[in-house]
């Protein structure tokens, strides 16, 4: 009986490595192109909608700045886990809960309103997300629970506990009935960077993020060690360094930048909480990782991607009359193209006969 097997490379091209993130993307144009053709839409339109069309006007521009935001800082969280060999699913939640966390002043305390209080959300987010990160972690050390079902699990958890809160508790009663909670005051928001424009000062807030993490994979020990016990564990446990506090360490800066990710997007587009403040971006943010091959630079420029095609996505969906759900499923196509090139190049396919 013929199959095809994967047989391991004993050295991969350093080379394709380089060039992949590049070659997924053109295999997903193609293949979005195909899919928009058996759909009866002209195949370049729709690219030119999507991928294009975002860029050409300022408004445009800004919003692509905002939803990128939240995709680099989650995805650079998201690169320490999986560079360390740790694999956290449950940004999502993680963000939600920062988003939640975050917000306590602004929802508990409206009238206390100062200087101090933006910055107090951004630490009680990044402290409510990296709490909830080390469930997992905790669950993994103690246990021996596998993290990929547990993070993911616990996602849903936080889904369902937002969704609660702001149709019981925390719901304003000055909104009319509707499930959300009360705006949050001028002091609690973030400052606009342009007059009359939708870009924050969130954006900033990503960058930075990906300038530290960018010295500390580089050039500091506690990055030599991620890298280390990553891909040598064993090396790495001759070296000192601890596996068990590296899955800490690495769901906590996680959980840390996904929750703060997460008062972020409250602070600034949507301005108060409701049951859905997310439309995916801690799912997308593990394309955004890979895409960006776990280096906060490339993490920047394929965040950057990632949200040219949620504004894409809207576009097309007012243009072309397609599915709010189209943005999806052209990331999906982008994520299995990406895995597919990286087992490529580390696997060959190797056909061989077996006896039945």
């Amino acid at each position: 009986m013929p199959v095809f097997e994967l047989e391991k490379r004993q050295s991969p091209s350093k080379l394709m490595a380089l060039y992949s993130p590049a070659l997924a993307i053109g295999m997903t144009l193609v293949t979005t192109g195909i899919l928009f053709f058996i759909l009866g839409i002209a195949p370049l339109e729709a690219l030119f909608l999507f991928f294009v069309s975002p860029l050409l006007e300022s408004w445009t521009l800004q919003q692509v700045a905002v939803k990128a935001s939240p995709l680099i800082l989650i995805g650079v969280g998201l690169s320490v886990c999986y560079r360390s060999n740790n694999w956290n699913i449950g940004a999502e939640g993680q963000f939600t809960v920062g988003a939640i966390v975050g917000s306590i002043l602004p929802i508990l305390l409206p009238e206390w309103q100062n200087a101090a209080v933006l910055p107090l959300m951004f630490i009680m987010g990044a402290i409510g997300g990296g709490l909830f990160g080390l469930v997992p972690a905790w669950l993994k050390n103690r246990f021996g629970a596998n993290e990929i079902l547990t993070s993911l699990m616990l996602t849903y958890v936080a889904l369902l506990f937002l969704d609660w809160i702001v149709r019981g508790p925390w719901r304003d009663p000055d909104g009319f009935n509707f499930p959300v909670s009360r705006e949050f005051s001028e002091a609690a928001l973030l400052p606009q960077m342009i007059e009359y424009g939708s870009l924050h000062a969130g954006v900033l807030v990503s960058l930075v993020v990906v300038g530290c993490f960018f010295v500390l994979f580089r050039y500091s020990l506690k990055g030599f060690e991620i890298k280390v016990l990553g891909t040598a564990p064993r090396a790495g446990s001759f070296a000192g360094f601890s596996k068990k506090k590296m899955v800490y360490f690495s769901f906590a800066v996680s959980g840390s930048l996904a929750g703060l990710a997460g008062i972020i997007e409250i602070a600034g587009p949507i301005e108060q909480l409701i049951p859905s403040i997310s439309p995916g971006y801690g799912f997308t943010a593990i394309i955004v990782a890979f895409l960006g091959r776990l280096n906060p630079v490339g993490i920047l420029f394929a965040g950057i991607l990632l949200a040219v095609t949620y504004i894409g996505g809207e576009a097309a969906q007012t243009n072309l009359e397609v599915s709010d759900k189209t943005a999806k499923a052209i990331q999906g196509i982008l994520l299995f193209y990406v895995l597919a090139c990286d087992t490529l190049i580390r696997y060959r396919l190797r056909f061989v006969k077996r006896k039945v």
